[in-house]
């Protein structure tokens, strides 16, 4: 996917009603998870597993992440991150 034809998100709209169940590709454009919720300045993602079972939540600094929006208006996320840098990461509990 050519990300770089994408529209960044802007502040005022990084938000749940948006963000929450974004895919986050990965480095090699690979999906490695996606958003299931903000917590305060962070935002929680589920890590692995299939149809959410038997995935990791962990939490990012939302900084940390690219959000846009492809041509049919699908929100997702950039990271540099690897499914399996995620997966070392502390589990993140609410």
């Amino acid at each position: 996917m050519d990300h770089s034809k994408h529209e960044r998100l802007r502040a005022d709209e990084l938000n749940e009603d948006i963000l929450v169940g974004a895919t986050i590709y990965g480095p090699e454009d690979e999906k490695i998870g996606s958003v299931s919720h903000l917590h305060g300045n962070s935002v929680a993602i589920d890590v692995g597993g299939f149809l959410g079972i038997g995935s990791k939540r962990i939490a990012v600094p939302a900084g940390q992440l690219d959000f846009m929006r492809d041509e049919s208006g699908d929100v997702h996320a950039v990271t540099s991150w690897t499914k399996d840098e995620l997966k070392a990461m502390p589990e993140h509990h609410d």
